[in-house]
């Protein structure tokens, strides 16, 4: 799918400008210090890794979205697998979540 190649494409270039975290610890810290204005979990995390985020991001408002698997998300990285990721810079994240739209990514939106 083109449009997933494209989230993947921003996913890389916000890591290699220093935007992303990742792995669980990290993505957790950037998200209870504020750093964190998106997160995006795997498709193929654990119903215990989509639930602790999903709780997390809900209590600290941060948009969470369920994309890809670990494998297409931390190769994205340069990375082997990673099952969550945050994006803590605001204007890449917003391109990623436009983007996330356009594919219909399953989003959660925290209100």
């Amino acid at each position: 799918m083109e449009s997933n190649k494209k989230l993947l494409n921003l996913i890389g270039l916000a890591t290699k400008a220093g935007k992303t975290v990742s792995g669980e610890f990290s993505t957790e810290k950037a998200v209870k210090t504020g750093k964190a204005y998106l997160v995006i979990v795997s498709e193929e995390a654990s119903a215990n890794t989509k639930k602790m985020f999903s709780n997390m991001c809900t209590y600290y408002k941060v948009p969470i979205y369920y994309f890809g698997g670990k494998e297409e998300l931390g190769h994205a990285m340069g990375k082997q697998f990673r099952a969550s990721l945050a994006v803590t810079d605001e204007g890449l994240s917003k391109a990623i979540m436009k983007q996330m739209n356009l594919n219909g990514g399953s989003e959660y939106e925290s209100k």
